[in-house]
């Protein structure tokens, strides 16, 4: 029978020790699907298991609900919608500026024109490299190796000097790269606060919040992927918008 790591899910093979994937010593109460109430979905990219976790429903192992009909109908929606207020904000320079040349009479028709067309040409390459830049993130698997704040000066539209506070958590993925994940005071602080040194995740760029953890029996909450919205780990459903939550 199949035997796999209690500690990481790993596939452990008959006559081992130590689990190859994470070094944990083999025990007598290895997980055994045959043998066990639980419920397994096998991941044949990663050799994992999902292990639901007694009364509490909290599971341990990368959820197969990344495919959800409900949260990939979230995902488009979400798109449609940003790209629609890009589509919005892009024009709206050069409608300013002809709007107030022709009300205010200071500035010419084409002279607003030009103005107004230089600052949502901006708007529009801005817009354009934000969305090659998402199709260009992969999903990925990785390690908290480190955690660290660090505090810098950046300097403002006044010429002074701000502080800014960096919060950086560190990792490596599956295939050996250095990942470090920058989050900074005044933005959304995710990575950081939802992660501790040593746990195992998933990065999924395709969802509002991207952090998968692998045991999610560690977790301080889990948060809906498509809103953010944070739930207890005993919830199936975000309390919010009502999506299935990755379990």
């Amino acid at each position: 029978q199949k035997m796999y790591c209690t500690n990481c899910g790993n596939k452990i093979e008959d006559g081992s020790k130590f689990c190859v994937n994470c070094g944990k010593a083999v025990q007598s109460n290895i997980q055994q699907p045959a043998q066990q109430d639980h419920t397994f979905s096998g991941n044949t990219d990663y050799g994992n298991v999902n292990t639901y976790m007694n009364s509490s429903m909290t599971t341990v192992g990368f959820s197969n609900r990344v495919n959800d009909p409900e949260i990939l109908a979230a995902v488009k929606r979400n798109r449609r919608v940003s790209k629609i207020f890009s589509l919005f904000i892009v024009p709206l320079p050069l409608i300013c500026f002809v709007i107030y040349g022709q009300v205010s009479k200071s500035i010419e028709l084409v002279e607003s024109v030009k103005y107004g067309g230089v600052v949502s040409a901006v708007f529009l390459l801005f817009a354009l490299f934000g969305f090659l830049r998402e199709r260009a993130k992969n999903t990925y698997e990785a390690v908290v190796t480190d955690k660290k704040i660090r505090h810098t000066y950046r300097h403002n539209n006044s010429d002074e000097r701000d502080l800014v506070t960096e919060y950086i958590t560190v990792a490596r993925t599956t295939d050996g790269k250095k990942k470090k994940i920058v989050e900074r005071s005044g933005s959304q602080i995710w990575a950081y606060n939802y992660m501790n040194v040593g746990d195992r995740f998933r990065y999924h760029p395709q969802f509002h919040f991207p952090y998968e953890l692998y045991d999610k029996s560690k977790a301080p909450y889990i948060a809906c992927v498509c809103c953010g919205t944070k739930n207890s780990v005993q919830s199936d459903r975000c309390t919010k918008c009502n999506l299935p939550l990755l379990k």
